[in-house]
């Protein structure tokens, strides 16, 4: 549904109802990890699952994905324990060696406060655009995430986010095309800043929105 941040509260007690129950937290960090900041989504809420799932960030972008979490549940797996996991492309040299490298960089050059800086600067222009253009549109964003939905009403959950105008959305799409601005291609996906971007990019971002607005 795009970047929809959680309700203050709602969190802790997700985790609060989870530990009263036995059951397990598990935290899609797939979008999130790394990206938010080194510890994810997690160290950014202070709120710890107890499992993880992680994408291809690990892999610096290679094809290969990894799950961990408290030791008492990691020992079910074989071949301590019963559960069988297995993958053709688990611990492939190439992806780890990549995954290595890229979050030794972020661990070291800790791009965060940078990259949330860009975000707040391209959600500022977006929004002072908006209220120029007198479109109906709402920003959500968390760090580097970003979501730019077409719809006058606040996006809380999956509900108010069905109610975007996709084709309008559409239009914007193909429009910020013409510009040479790649946006993501669904109403319903987050659009991310990146280290390799700097003020001028976010900029000219802007620039393009305006027009395509």
């Amino acid at each position: 549904m795009g970047c929809v941040p959680p309700a203050p509260g709602y969190l802790e007690l997700v985790r609060e109802l989870t530990v009263a129950s036995g059951t397990v937290l598990i935290f899609d960090e797939v979008m999130t990890g790394f990206r938010v900041s080194l510890g994810g989504a997690q160290e950014l809420f202070g709120l710890g699952p107890d499992l993880t799932t992680l994408g291809k960030i690990i892999g610096g972008g290679l094809p290969v994905g990894a799950y961990g979490g408290r030791a008492d549940i990691m020992d079910h797996v074989a071949p301590v324990g019963p559960v069988y996991q297995a993958g053709t492309l688990s611990g492939n040299p190439l992806a780890v060696a990549a995954g290595l490298a890229a979050l030794t960089s972020l661990s070291q050059e800790s791009p965060y406060d940078r990259l949330e800086s860009l975000g707040a600067r391209l959600e500022r222009g977006i929004n002072e655009t908006a209220v120029e253009k007198n479109a109906r549109v709402q920003v959500n964003r968390v760090g580097s995430m970003l979501t730019l939905f077409f719809t006058d009403q606040p996006v809380t959950d999956f509900e108010t986010a069905k109610a975007c105008d996709t084709d309008r959305f559409s239009e914007f799409f193909r429009a910020m095309l013409s510009e040479g601005v790649y946006w993501p291609p669904s109403q319903f996906e987050a659009a991310f800043v990146s280290t390799a971007h700097g003020e001028a990019d976010i900029d000219s971002t802007i620039d393009a929105i305006s027009r395509c607005l």
